[in-house]
């Protein structure tokens, strides 16, 4: 084992895009175990865009990361040594791992950690995505937040993305006309032709709004939301009356130097009807991942990654959630598992 643990420590808080210099890469010795500890080897680190959210000092549902802290990632990892009942080395767990190569399970907070199976029934990154969080989001953003009916238009955003991705198929399995909006030719067609959805807009094209109406001719019944901003405001326009909005994100944002108050993010903030609404809300997640791991495995949804390598790289692998060179789940691999 290791006798140091590299970790990425937030140093200055990014204007725009994430920068190497807006982080100090260390290397610590690892601690010895108190009783109640755990130690995990990090193996894969989900990027979200609520990481570049963390980066900020501004009000969100969870404290900013602090200048000097461990940058907040959540993540899968294996137990390498216990002095904890509660966990055995050999252990698969996810939780808030850090930007790290090991990350400490204490009994005291073990509300941030889920044991996973031990042979899990699809790959770890699919865990992070389709399977994890990602899935888990879209899943309750369409049967709980805003569902939707059969024989009802549903277009997402973002739709290219790990949470968008699987909010269309999902909007499909419910008997949706589902449109996507993604950014890129390529993109487009993998919504349609790969993932199912009925239409695909893509928002870089300067007929964009042209092609929006065309493609939601009877209007627009739900909007799962994932970017905000010119996005946003032309699928509003499109809205019937009586239409619903899962506000899930706006990444339109995150990186460009634009805060909440000047858009709509004090409605995920705050949970305010449109609706915002967030994954962690949910604390019995159990049925919504029975339900995505079953629909993977029969193939009724298809999950992607992309899987980018190095924990050194986490802050520039971060910047393709935002510059568009990326499909379905992005997931960065620390080490291998064994």
């Amino acid at each position: 084992m290791s006798l140091t643990n590299r970790q990425l420590l937030l140093k200055t808080r990014p204007e725009g895009l994430v920068s190497l210099d807006n982080f100090d890469l260390r290397e610590t010795p690892l601690p010895e175990l108190a009783e109640g500890q755990a130690l995990v080897r990090v193996l894969y680190i989900s990027m979200d865009p609520t990481n570049r959210v963390w980066m900020s000092d501004i009000p969100q549902y969870m404290p900013p990361v602090a200048i000097g802290e461990v940058m907040r990632g959540i993540g899968i990892g294996r137990v390498v040594a216990s002095k904890s009942k509660n966990y055995a080395e050999g252990d698969l767990v996810q939780g808030l791992v850090g930007w790290q190569d090991y990350a400490l399970i204490d009994e005291s907070k073990m509300g941030y950690w889920v044991k996973l199976p031990p042979k899990p029934p699809v790959a770890l990154p699919t865990l992070l995505g389709a399977c994890g969080f990602s899935g888990i989001t879209a899943y309750y953003g369409l049967t709980e937040i805003a569902p939707v009916e059969a024989g009802e238009t549903l277009v997402v955003s973002a739709a290219a993305g790990s949470v968008g991705s699987i909010a269309g198929q999902i909007g499909k399995l419910r008997g949706a006309r589902v449109v996507g909006i993604a950014g890129g030719a390529e993109k487009c067609r993998h919504l349609v032709e790969d993932l199912g959805f009925d239409a695909a807009v893509d928002y870089k094209a300067d007929d964009f709004k042209q092609k929006l109406v065309a493609a939601t001719p009877d209007g627009v019944h739900v909007n799962f939301e994932n970017v905000g901003g010119p996005v946003m405001r032309a699928v509003l326009s499109r809205m019937v009356n009586g239409g619903r909005v899962a506000l899930c994100g706006l990444i339109a944002n995150y990186a460009s130097g634009g805060k909440s108050s000047d858009d709509y993010g004090v409605i995920i903030v705050k949970r305010l009807t449109v609706r915002g609404f967030l994954a962690f809300d949910y604390k019995h997640q159990a049925e919504a991942v029975k339900d995505l791991v079953g629909w993977v495995i029969s193939g009724k949804i298809k999950a992607g990654e992309t899987v980018a390598e190095g924990l050194e790289n986490a802050p520039l692998v971060l910047n393709r959630l935002f510059d568009g060179s990326h499909t379905g789940k992005l997931v960065l691999k620390v080490a291998d598992d064994g």
